[in-house]
């Protein structure tokens, strides 16, 4: 006998994982229903992918554009409500494609790459949300804007390129303790009057929904080891 979809190992581990954010929440004093999850999809083919999604899950998360285009259009035609976020580093010249493909991107953190989107939205009619990508580490091989340039930054995106910013992400270091970092992305999201925030992963986002995220991007726990 075949196994059910309710059985596939994707299936039964979203559902915990939902049972664990919401005990997060809870464990703080906030609703389940203000933290999304974005379930990380990147590098998992689509046979891995429709079973989380027979499952109920929306929001996803890809790291690379090429690998999105090759997966989402086709699923998007079956599951048209699916809310797909770009998490990696988006080159200028894919622009135009990460727009009309992502209903999010999470990693504007240049000058350069917010004049190519401000541009590729006006061509297309295409307006993704956006979220600024802070490097909370300061760390070299990470992208992101640095967290004593953010204020800047956001400004510029706004003011200068007429973008709406509707969101702050950052990635902590692996070898430092999480809470602070996303403590001080939270600083940066009030001062610049943002309300949503992307931080947490499979390994902390416990800590990452006590310090106020409203998306955690979670992917192994759904989808087992890459």
């Amino acid at each position: 006998m075949g196994e059910s979809q309710e059985d596939h190992p994707g299936a039964v581990r979203i559902d915990a994982v939902r049972k664990l954010i919401r005990r997060a929440a809870e464990d703080c004093g906030r609703p389940a229903a203000d933290v999304t999850l974005i379930a990380v999809s990147k590098t998992f083919p689509v046979e891995a992918i429709e079973p989380v999604l027979l499952a109920g899950q929306r929001v996803f998360g890809e790291n690379r554009v090429q690998e999105a285009q090759q997966k989402w259009p086709q699923l998007k035609q079956r599951f048209p409500d699916v809310d797909l976020h770009l998490i990696g580093p988006l080159q200028t010249n894919k622009a135009e494609t990460a727009v009309t493909l992502f209903d999010c991107i999470e990693s504007l953190d240049r000058p350069r790459l917010a004049a190519a989107l401000a541009a590729a939205i006006a061509r297309t009619g295409h307006s993704p949300r956006l979220f600024v990508q802070v490097n909370t580490g300061a760390e070299a091989q990470k992208a992101g804007v640095l967290p004593e340039e953010a204020d800047a930054f956001i400004a510029e995106c706004r003011v200068k390129h007429g973008l709406t910013i509707a969101g702050l992400m950052c990635i902590p270091p692996a070898d430092q303790p999480p809470s602070p970092h996303f403590a001080l992305l939270a600083k940066i999201a009030r001062r610049n009057g943002i309300d949503q925030l992307s931080m947490g992963m499979s390994a902390d986002f416990a800590a990452a929904i006590q310090s106020g995220a409203t998306h955690v991007r979670i992917g192994s726990a759904i989808f087992g080891a890459r």
